[in-house]
């Protein structure tokens, strides 16, 4: 058997491995670094520390860094409040209210699951107390979540950009972030539709859980009854701040992202050292470890040769677009089983040959996967589809386990095959 089959063939039992063990995939990925680095294909030690991808490392912590110190300021609970108040209680906009929410917050660089795990227990709760389906509530932060979770600022946008920019390939973040956000928008829109979501719309006020208020103190407008405590403050308008010079530090002065992140971040703990108590514990360890475990045995691959017999493979299907089309349900069904930070941190390198095909443009392939791969995270064997079973409420949670398994179903039965056409056939036309 040929070494290019082998690290594949481990890759897939990676994946396999962490659908079916609570183990985090970055310690089987850097376990077959060794292994198929070191003991199959012979390479040296320095070989496989320079596979070892410094800069995405450096860009994640630093971002992550950052966002983890705004999210522990109490900024990220603000902008949930002041959504929720904005509706006035109209139960028809709740659901965009938290489509909304999730896209902003994870927009701004807010980790997905703490997106999830924020905003879960008011939408659900809402949906239980006025008779909202609570499927249609939880698939409406999800898709929220995913269409924002592929800003720049956050870890998905990171892998995708990080990802083309270190193989030279034709990319755009800003179009990249408003692919998914057409391509989110619409199935939230069609789920919207679906499950009745515009009879909602009515002069009777909704009963509100919002962030940091008991349902009792909310008033029958909608609105608190009582003064909320730790309202903006100069920390907290610092910590907004700081996302606004992100960006003029990142595009104005070219500097790396990471770096500027871990910039601004320093000078946020400066500005309130006591507030930093806990910060570096609270940050996605557990994911940093897995992209830089994926990605350091994805480079092992390309070093002992696997991307070019892929190439090769890949050249051997004439159509371009039937190529896309075969990946993104690839996308879409291994992310339904498996991590899709790690499927997007280990496909790029392996599509690279379709993605340098001339005739078919690599940001309209790049999208149809990210958003094919993403959609499917409402599985209830994911983390986010976890958060929103353990936050039903009047309902048995085997019946909503059934409903989320059969909507990723479907999900990944229609899911790539939107994204596909959307970007790659309709939009290969202009």
């Amino acid at each position: 058997m040929s070494i290019e089959i082998i690290a594949i063939g481990v890759l897939l039992i990676i994946f396999v491995l962490g659908a079916c063990l609570p183990i985090n995939i970055g310690v089987w990925g850097f376990l077959a670094v060794f292994i198929v680095g070191s003991l199959v294909s012979d390479l040296s030690m320095d070989e496989i520390y320079g596979a070892f991808p410094v800069e995405l490392f450096i860009i994640i912590v630093g971002i992550t860094y950052l966002f983890t110190i705004i999210q522990k300021s109490g900024v990220v609970d603000l902008i949930a409040d002041y959504g929720l108040r904005s509706v006035n209680g109209n139960l028809g906009l709740v659901p965009w209210l938290m489509f909304l929410l999730a896209l902003v917050l994870a927009g701004v660089g807010t980790y997905g699951i703490a997106v999830v795990s924020l905003l879960a227990p008011i939408a659900l709760k809402i949906a239980h107390k006025n008779k909202i389906s609570p499927l249609m509530m939880g698939i409406m932060i999800i898709m929220g979540m995913q269409a924002g979770s592929f800003s720049p600022l956050n870890v998905f946008g990171v892998i995708i950009n990080g990802g083309m920019q270190s193989r030279d390939l034709e990319y755009s973040p800003a179009l990249l972030l408003i692919n998914c956000l057409i391509y989110f928008g619409l199935v939230a829109m069609i789920v919207y539709l679906m499950f009745g979501g515009h009879r909602y719309f009515s002069n009777r006020p909704a009963t509100l859980g919002i962030t940091g208020f008991p349902v009792e103190a909310i008033k029958p407008d909608g609105n608190p009854a009582i003064g909320r405590e730790g309202g903006l403050d100069l920390y907290k308008a610092a910590c907004l701040a700081a996302i606004v010079v992100l960006g003029i530090l990142t595009l104005k002065f070219d500097i790396n992202i990471g770096f500027a992140a871990i910039i601004v971040g320093s000078a946020l703990a400066l500005l309130a050292p006591r507030k930093q108590e806990g910060v570096l514990k609270e940050m996605p360890w557990g994911v940093i470890f897995l992209v830089t475990g994926i990605v350091t045995y994805v480079n092992v691959m390309e070093t002992v040769g696997v991307m070019t017999y892929v190439t090769g493979l890949i050249s051997g299907m004439d159509n371009p677009l039937l190529a896309s089309l075969a990946v993104s349900y690839v996308g879409g069904f291994v992310s339904a089983f498996a991590s899709t930070t790690g499927f997007l941190a280990s496909i790029i390198p392996i599509a690279t040959p379709l993605l340098q095909d001339p005739d078919i443009s690599s940001i309209n392939i790049i999208s149809s996967i990210a958003a094919s791969s993403s959609i499917v995270d409402l599985s209830p064997l994911s983390s986010a589809g976890a958060l929103l079973l353990a936050n039903v409420q009047g309902m048995k949670e085997r019946v909503f386990f059934r409903q989320l398994l059969i909507t990723t179903g479907i999900f990944i039965t229609l899911g790539p095959g939107l994204a596909w056409l959307l970007f790659v056939v309709i939009g290969g036309m202009f």
